[in-house]
């Protein structure tokens, strides 16, 4: 389970990686066409769709990576044993809201079955909309996988840093 969790986040590095670079390239291309007076119409709807993937696999790539912003100046001075269940109750909730925002993501993808993006033909608006609850249906197990390492590490594993240490 544990390689195939790894395989996932190098899939999603590397998804995400040629994602940015192309739409780079696209918006850097219909910079170029639009300013020698032939525009690409199709490209700025090929970077949204590309940023919206972007969005939510990078949230869980820095979720992975334990990247994402936290505010640690009060939370710092509680008592380790605090730390430990006030992290546990925090990644509970965001659980819990993962699980709203996937129900909601996969009822917004089949409402938008019939609709066709941007008006390409044969592209359906639900491609765009999936992003949210496979993004949240990511981040999910990587929440678990967190809790799962926490209460195996025990308290021991709230430590906070020396440079919040050095701040206060």
């Amino acid at each position: 389970m544990k390689k195939l969790y790894d395989y996932i986040g190098k899939a999603e590095v590397f998804i995400v990686k040629t994602a940015l670079a192309i739409i780079t390239a696209l918006v850097f291309a219909t910079a170029i066409a639009r300013t020698i007076g032939h525009p690409i119409s199709w490209a700025v709807d090929v970077a949204t769709f590309l940023f919206a993937w972007c969005v939510f696999l990078s949230a869980d790539m820095a979720m992975r990576n334990d990247k994402l912003v936290s505010i640690e100046l009060v939370v710092s001075r509680l008592p380790v044993k605090a730390q430990f269940y006030l992290k546990i109750m925090n990644q509970i909730l965001i659980i819990l809201f993962l699980a709203v925002l996937i129900g909601f993501g996969l009822w917004l993808s089949y409402t938008t079955r019939l609709r066709t993006y941007q008006g390409i033909p044969g592209f359906s608006y639900t491609w765009v909309t999936l992003s949210v609850p496979v993004g949240c249906m990511l981040m999910l197990s990587t929440t678990i996988v967190k809790i799962k390492e926490q209460i195996a590490r025990g308290y021991q594993s709230v430590q906070t840093t020396e440079s919040n240490k050095e701040f206060l």
